[in-house]
């Protein structure tokens, strides 16, 4: 009985592992950012504010379009952590900044 659970503990930890690494992958942007620059950063609030920005367009609330008018147009402008052009979340940003961290620590 030990042997079945402990097979299948084994094959359900090697089928959830390919599944979780894609979840966190983080791209390597140690080209983009040196030892030198990343040790400029104070921490992870001061590497999201001094990120890359970016400006997407959003669609306006019906709240915008109550009080504007028809032709009202609304952005975001939000950090661009991976540099690879895209607005990030917090979380992405604080993972690229971990990242760096574990690779220029050492």
């Amino acid at each position: 009985m030990k042997f079945i659970i402990i097979l299948l503990t084994t094959s359900l930890l090697l089928f959830s592992y390919p599944v979780t690494a894609k979840k966190t992958a983080v791209p390597d942007i140690s080209h983009l950012v040196s030892k030198e620059d990343f040790a400029r950063y104070t921490d992870v609030a001061d590497f999201i504010e001094r990120s890359p920005k970016v400006t997407i367009s959003v669609a306006p609330s019906k709240e915008d379009i109550d009080e504007y008018g028809l032709q009202v147009a609304k952005s975001l402008t939000g950090s661009d952590c991976d540099r690879d052009g895209k607005m990030d979340d917090n979380p992405t940003c604080n993972a690229v900044f971990y990242k760096l961290w574990l690779k220029y620590a050492r």
